[in-house]
């Protein structure tokens, strides 16, 4: 059975760049963000659900998934946000698991998730591994990525668990600041768990 590895950060971290090295690397990683866009389109528990809970014209002509309904029936709303949340991220963990199942000859697979440990999926992986950046280096990333304006990103980071409360269920620290070297930090990670996959399986259970 593989190693599972979870891999999160915070906005601008760069965990999206530690999943596509893992993935350069031969270690195939789920990227839930991408998954969950997928199944909310197409799995028939969760249209039923968002259907029930927002309304019919939560899904297009089409099927296409309104998003700018679903945002704004979301946005300030904390219970909204959880009740969303609480129909679609069962059927990404069933899918995780399903996928996982599928490569269980492998020695590790990834899941990448921003909200990892707040969507129930910590215990879905061996090994949680976080990616740090300093906040300024998450704020310069995100406004230039997502050509937004410092005070939104800051809104997205503040609405986020902190670092230092992610730093607390992380097994594992991989530091992007832009100076310390990146590669280095991944091939370390692997190592660690090729060598004692034994012991981190056993542990976790």
């Amino acid at each position: 059975m593989a190693i599972k590895i979870g891999i999160t950060g915070g906005i601008g971290s760069g965990k999206s760049v530690v999943s596509r090295l893992l993935g350069i690397m031969g270690i195939p990683v789920y990227i839930s963000d991408i998954e969950a866009k997928r199944i909310t389109q197409t799995d028939p528990v969760i249209r039923r659900g968002l259907c029930d809970l927002v309304g019919q014209d939560v899904f297009l002509q089409g099927g296409e998934l309104n998003r700018s309904l679903l945002a704004s029936y979301m946005f300030g709303h904390q219970d909204h946000v959880r009740k969303v949340n609480e129909i679609i991220h069962p059927q990404v963990k069933e899918d995780f698991r399903q996928w996982a199942a599928r490569l269980k000859s492998e020695l590790l697979v990834g899941m990448e998730s921003a909200i990892l440990v707040e969507a129930g999926f910590k215990d879905e992986v061996d090994f949680l591994v976080m990616v740090y950046a300093p906040l300024e280096v998450r704020v310069e990333r995100a406004v230039k990525r997502d050509c937004s304006s410092r005070e939104l990103v800051m809104k997205r980071i503040e609405a986020q668990m902190s670092d230092e409360v992610k730093r607390s269920y992380a097994d594992f620290v991989i530091v992007n600041d832009d100076e310390t070297p990146l590669i280095p930090q991944v091939l370390e990670l692997i190592s660690l768990l090729s060598k004692n996959n034994h012991y981190l399986c056993s542990a976790k259970k």
